[in-house]
């Protein structure tokens, strides 16, 4: 190198912090990430896959005959995506089943009515909640006490025994992340039914987990305290929580009836899909990504996690369809039972606990398929830091974070093993319109958005599997 091109060279470090070298392996990922961004975004297979496992199969609760047609689906898909393998990893899951209609209704006592609270019998929008017991088919009636929160459980607990609890917990609006409004919310959903039972409640209605202002009920699971009588839950739309409510603090006994005829039966066998590239230069290392095939079954699945599945199917199909060989094993796994159970994750897990696989990072996309904002990431602060240069990668298409968090709720377990974890974090301010309702289906599915996502994993995985957690471009 000539005098004047090293002291080009030595100024331009000293003023950028950026070296030639460094600048031409960026300049190569880009032109990279814009091959990959041109195969996802103009010949994306990821919104057809969706359309097929919406359209065809639909809602796909764990141990139903819609989950074993969603097991055949994922693996056709893989095939269709020229994985290098396809294989079924099976494990044990609960077999929650619905049983039919649930149906509920408050009834205000004639002569109690007002111009905002008219005596008589109201329906309410409900869906029993996943893993709740039923109401025998007489139903229960009996009158309902209003709760807003555990504290105020405990100091009216001698008022519960015999009755409905009715914990009416809205969203908190001043979040701007809406999972934080969902994690603040939900354990009202998932312990609240054992705590009300502590003290001789017959059953519990939770107001709907979501900001939506419509009345579609928002199901999900409950999680029992054996130490206590299991009794029926189920979740109200929130116009009908609004109503109830507004009924109730009138004065006055209102009384509700509630009919579920949920029951939980044996757990029966399903299986994690796996699709893999086989890696060139370290094979027996492992980069997972994935989503989970299982969905609630009021509807089909679409957000929650029919997006997850595609997208993570797409980074196979993408890179094969590139021609690009991995220096390591990628594998896309669409997660059993993540909903009511979280077996396949923990089954994927204790499988490569087993084997002693090395596993370098497992990705998820669990939050929708809206267009991606920010990546959580379950890494240590030394590797946060070091993978902040590859943010001038993805800023241009959407993704402008690398945040301290975790993976979803099927990789979170990975990090038992030491194993770096990471999330799609998309948008946030619809997911909870359509979350665990019957409007999760195909057509609240912006293509575009969603195709942006899986580029979005692609890419990151691109650059784990070529840098590792030294960062570095």
């Amino acid at each position: 190198m000539s005098y004047k091109l090293l002291t080009a060279a030595l100024i331009l470090f000293l003023v950028t912090g950026i070296g030639p070298d460094v600048r031409a392996q960026a300049s190569e990922d880009s032109a990279f990430l814009r091959r990959l961004a041109d195969v996802i975004l103009t010949d994306g297979k990821a919104y057809e896959d969706l359309r097929v496992l919406t359209k065809t199969v639909g809602p796909r609760l764990s141990g139903s005959a819609g989950y074993y047609k969603a097991e055949a689906w994922g693996q056709k898909a893989f095939q269709a995506a020229n994985a290098d393998k396809v294989w079924l990893q099976e494990c044990m899951v609960p077999h929650w089943v619905r049983g039919g209609r649930d149906s509920a209704s408050f009834e205000v006592p004639s002569g109690a009515g007002t111009v905002s609270r008219a005596s008589g019998r109201h329906g309410l929008d409900i869906l029993a909640l996943g893993n709740s017991v039923g109401t025998g088919p007489k139903g229960i009636t009996a009158p309902v006490v209003l709760i807003h929160s555990f504290e105020e459980l405990q100091q009216r607990k001698d008022e519960v025994k015999g009755k409905i609890v009715f914990y009416n917990y809205p969203f908190n609006p001043t979040f701007v992340e809406t999972f934080r409004s969902y994690g603040d919310a939900v354990r009202y959903r998932v312990f609240g039914p054992s705590q009300a039972a502590k003290y001789g409640a017959l059953a519990v209605l939770v107001r709907s987990m979501s900001h939506s202002v419509d009345n579609n009920p928002h199901t999900g699971a409950l999680v029992y305290n054996d130490s206590f009588p299991k009794i029926p839950a189920a979740a109200v739309g929130l116009q009908d929580a609004d109503k109830l409510a507004a009924a109730i603090g009138h004065g006055g006994e209102v009384r509700v009836f509630l009919r579920t005829p949920a029951h939980m039966l044996a757990d029966t066998a399903a299986h994690n899909v796996i699709g893999e590239i086989r890696g060139s230069l370290s094979p027996e290392e492992y980069i997972t990504v994935g989503g989970h095939l299982d969905s609630w079954d009021p509807a089909e699945g679409a957000m929650d996690d029919g997006t997850g599945c595609v997208q993570s199917i797409e980074v196979l199909r993408a890179f094969k369809a590139m021609g690009y060989t991995p220096k390591h094993t990628i594998r896309a796994v669409l997660f059993a039972n993540e909903e009511n159970g979280g077996r396949g994750g923990d089954k994927y897990m204790e499988e490569a606990k087993a084997k002693g696989e090395r596993h370098l990072f497992a990705l998820e996309s669990d939050a929708g398929g809206f267009t991606p904002r920010s990546f959580s990431m379950g890494v240590s602060d030394t590797q946060l830091a070091a993978i902040q240069p590859w943010l001038k990668l993805l800023r241009p298409y959407g993704v402008y974070e690398f945040a301290k968090g975790g993976g979803g709720a099927d990789v979170d377990p990975m990090q038992k093993l030491g194993v770096a974890v990471g999330e799609l974090r998309p948008d946030s301010q619809r997911y909870f319109d359509y979350h665990h309702s019957r409007k999760d289906v195909l057509e609240v599915v912006n293509k575009r958005e969603m195709e942006l996502g899986a580029f979005n994993m692609a890419a990151l995985i691109y650059l784990v599997d070529k840098y590792g957690w030294e960062g570095g471009l």
